[in-house]
């Protein structure tokens, strides 16, 4: 019997334990690591759709002009995943650019009242 180190995939730490199994079958793992943005993870994703590098590269072909059904094709998820994976970002993206609008609105009125 060997021994498999097993890395997070986000801190690459080895603080790692097994943390039961998927309804499917696939053990779970924990990083023990306290910094780690990731806690739960699986070695083998079955369901590509779900890895940050694909839905990255859905965003990335998205602002390249790609078509829903076409990234969905190249990347062989589901069109409904790309559709949920672009809402979810657009509502975080828009979320995030209305507190930088907020932010710098707040701060020309402060350096405007000064002057």
């Amino acid at each position: 019997m060997t021994y498999v180190p097993v890395h997070c995939p986000d801190c690459q730490g080895v603080d790692v334990v097994r943390y039961g199994k998927q309804r499917h079958g696939p053990q779970r793992y924990r990083c023990n690591h306290t910094d780690c943005p990731r806690h739960i993870f699986l070695l083998q994703y079955r369901n590509h759709g779900r890895l940050p590098a694909v839905k990255q590269q859905m965003v990335d072909m998205a602002l390249n002009g790609s078509g829903i059904r076409d990234t969905a094709r190249v990347l062989r998820v589901s069109p409904t995943t790309v559709i949920n994976t672009l809402k979810k970002k657009r509502q975080a993206y828009s979320t995030s650019m209305k507190d930088f609008f907020s932010v710098l609105m707040l701060s020309k009125c402060r350096s405007s009242s000064t002057r």
